[in-house]
C-alpha cells in the first residue's frame, strides 16, 4: 500500500516520500516521511516541501477568439519541512510530516470505486546542492465525507448513472481552492423526459457543506433547453437521519418546476 517517489541528484543522493496510507478524506491529515539518502559527497539540503496537486481542466479563449482547453497539474496545498541542513556521504535523513487535506479537496473514490477523470496526489519538491526537483506525483485516494457519501448513494438509488467527473479551474462563492469538482450523472428514468444531465458540486467545511446542483434541462416542442442551478446548505449534525432520496427528489422538483418542466 506504500507509494514511493524517487528522484536522483548529482553525487548519488536520492529522496523517497512514503505515505503511511494513500487513503484520506476531506479535512483529514496525510502522514508519512520524506527519506533522503546521501550520495558520495557532502551536500546541503536547502529546502524540502510537499504539495497536494490535482489534474485540472483549464478553458479559455485565445486573442483570436478561438476556444481552447487543456489539462494541468495544479498545486492547492503546500507544507514546508524543516530548515537547511548538511547531508553527509551515505547518511540517511528522515523528515516526518503531517499534511492537512483541505475540506474542499475533491472526492476521487466512491464505495471503493475510482471516479473516472480524477487524479490527485502528493508531490515532493527538494532543493539540494543547487538542483531543484519536483519529482513525480504520489497518488492519493480521497473518500467522501459521510454526508457526501449519503447524497451520492441517493443518486444511485434514484437510478442516476455516473457519467464522469472533472475539476474546473476557477472559484465559486465561499470556496478557497483554485478549482471545483463537477460530478456528472445521466438522468434516472423518471427524470429522463426533463433532464439531459445533472452535475453536483460540493463546497465542504468542518460543520456543513454546500451542495450545488446544475441541471441541463431538455427543451420542449416550442422551447429550447436551459440550465437550472441551485445551492443548498447541509449540516453534518443530523445528516444520518435525513431521507436523502426524498431530499434530492424534492430539490430536483424545485429546479425543474421553475419553468414548468416537471410533471
Amino acid at each position: 500500500m506504500f507509494k514511493k517517489l524517487s528522484a536522483m541528484f548529482g553525487g548519488g543522493a536520492s529522496v523517497d516520500t512514503v505515505l503511511a496510507s494513500p487513503h484520506t478524506r476531506p479535512g483529514d491529515v496525510l502522514r508519512g516521511e520524506v527519506r533522503i539518502s546521501g550520495g558520495n559527497v557532502e551536500m546541503v539540503v536547502d529546502r524540502v516541501e510537499l504539495e497536494l496537486v490535482a489534474k485540472v481542466e483549464v478553458e479559455g479563449e485565445s486573442a483570436g477568439g478561438d476556444d481552447y482547453e487543456y489539462n494541468t497539474m495544479l498545486p492547492f496545498q503546500r507544507l514546508h519541512l524543516g530548515h537547511r541542513f548538511s547531508l553527509q556521504p551515505g547518511a540517511r535523513h528522515a523528515v516526518p510530516f503531517e499534511l492537512a487535506v483541505p475540506w474542499e479537496t475533491p472526492v476521487t473514490t466512491v464505495n471503493g470505486q475510482p471516479l473516472h477523470g480524477m487524479r490527485l496526489g502528493v508531490r515532493t519538491e527538494l532543493e539540494l546542492a543547487g538542483s531543484l526537483d519536483k519529482g513525480d506525483m504520489d497518488p492519493i485516494q480521497v473518500n467522501p465525507l459521510p454526508a457526501q457519501a449519503r447524497l451520492l448513494d441517493a443518486f444511485s438509488r434514484l437510478g442516476f448513472q455516473f457519467k464522469g467527473a472533472d475539476l474546473e479551474r476557477g472559484t465559486l462563492y465561499g470556496s478557497r481552492l483554485p478549482f471545483y469538482q463537477e460530478i456528472e450523472y445521466y438522468p434516472a428514468h423518471q427524470y429522463a423526459g426533463t433532464i439531459n444531465e445533472l452535475e453536483v458540486t460540493f463546497i465542504s467545511g468542518p460543520q456543513s457543506m454546500d451542495v450545488l446542483l446544475e441541471l441541463d434541462k431538455r427543451g420542449g416542442f416550442l422551447t429550447s433547453g436551459s440550465d437550472a442551478y441551485n445551492r443548498f446548505t447541509v449540516q453534518y449534525a443530523g445528516a444520518e437521519q435525513l431521507n436523502w432520496e426524498q431530499w434530492l427528489h424534492e430539490h430536483l422538483q424545485i429546479l425543474t418546476q421553475r419553468r414548468g418542466m416537471f410533471h
